[in-house]
């Protein structure tokens, strides 16, 4: 179990085990029904002493074994993990959403964490950790653990704690096989200084590299929504080595790309984000993963931040046109996203939403039935 193989640079193909260990209402409706939380800060703000109860069964049953077994049996060889910074329990900064009670969040994540990984080396999976909830919520959606706010940027100690977090996962899981990489952070906001950034993703490669061998993990970092311009020489050997950037690709939050037809969605895939795949890895030569991207086109069931109209380019189509429109743009997807060192679909699971759950995605033939190598 523990001994290590030099993974540096292999081709990954994977889905996010989103909704698990970091809440997001939209993908477990069934858990909020009768709460006014939005996000998990909330949810265990809400519930107090209630929110262990139901979180702990959550995290035993929402994804298990099975899951792990189902996608190695398919060639899915990689999970993303999101993981919110209260992972290792309490002593992490006070924010004012917690209330009275300085440490809210449930206990315990942890051992799920370690589960996951004995899963993971016993049916040949690799694990990208990411941390997807930082304190003070770094981008004001409710996957960062405080939906409308964004201050991690302004205050040192959540600077700090989140570095912090990054070490320590890194201390704990740098002897485990089915690590891969560890990514600093999750989808930090567009207005987020990029030289702030800069400086906290070098911060967090140095923590990570204490522990982790360049050989062995990769230390991934987000575009924080700005081109890959701006990262032009970021990170680059010699000084840094197994380095991975990583990029999100949508196309239901942007007004243009709501009101674009299946066709244009398209093209969308295989020229313009084709061309941005050329361009990264020309210009950048940097290894890259789109590390979340789905089938979704509809922003009504992701809308918890956002404003109608609803429109989107399959609403007037029957089952069959549906299935059609589905297929084309995840065929789209993969032979453009192939072109990088990985993917990872977002999310393996979700209650109500079929275009953004990987299992649906495979049972309905929008997604292929196998991802195997060879």
């Amino acid at each position: 179990m523990n001994t290590l193989t030099v993974n540096k640079g292999k081709k990954l193909r994977g889905v996010n085990l989103g909704g698990w260990l970091v809440l997001e209402k939209w993908m477990t409706p069934s858990l909020f029904e009768g709460l006014n939380a939005t996000d998990e800060t909330t949810y265990c703000a809400e519930l107090g002493a209630l929110a262990e109860t139901r979180l702990k069964q959550h995290w035993r049953t929402f994804i298990t074994q099975n899951d792990f077994a189902w996608l190695a049996g398919i060639g899915i060889n990689a999970v993303r993990i999101p993981v919110g910074h209260w992972i290792f329990g309490a002593g992490y900064p006070y924010h004012r959403t917690y209330g009275d009670n300085p440490s809210p969040f449930v206990e315990g994540g942890i051992d799920i964490l370690d589960q996951a990984f004995a899963w993971a080396e016993k049916h040949g999976l690799l694990i990208v950790l990411d941390l997807h909830a930082a304190p003070g919520c770094q981008n004001g959606f409710d996957n960062g653990g405080i939906k409308d706010v964004c201050e991690w940027h302004t205050d040192e100690s959540y600077l700090d704690y989140s570095l912090s977090v990054l070490e320590r996962l890194a201390e704990r899981y740098h002897g485990r096989s089915a690590l891969h990489a560890i990514e600093v952070l999750n989808e930090p906001r567009w207005d987020v200084d990029t030289n702030l950034l800069k400086k906290y993703n070098t911060d967090g490669y140095h923590r990570i590299r204490k522990y982790c061998n360049p050989q062995d993990t990769a230390v991934v970092f987000h575009d924080g929504f700005r081109s890959y311009t701006e990262y032009m020489g970021f990170l680059k050997e010699p000084d840094y080595d197994n380095v991975v950037f990583d990029i999100h690709r949508y196309q239901c939050f942007e007004r243009s790309d709501i009101d674009s037809d299946i066709f244009q969605h398209v093209k969308k895939t295989v020229v313009d984000w084709k061309q941005e795949a050329d361009a990264i890895i020309q210009d950048m030569n940097q290894w890259t993963y789109v590390g979340e991207w789905s089938l979704g086109l509809d922003l009504r069931v992701v809308s918890l931040w956002a404003e109608g109209p609803f429109n989107h380019a399959l609403e007037q189509m029957d089952k069959f046109q549906m299935d059609v429109a589905y297929r084309a743009y995840a065929s789209a997807q993969l032979a453009t996203y192939e072109k990088y060192l990985g993917w990872f679909f977002w999310s393996y699971k979700t209650e109500t939403t079929p275009a953004w759950c990987f299992r649906d995605c495979v049972a309905n033939g929008w997604l292929p039935p196998r991802f195997d190598f060879e």
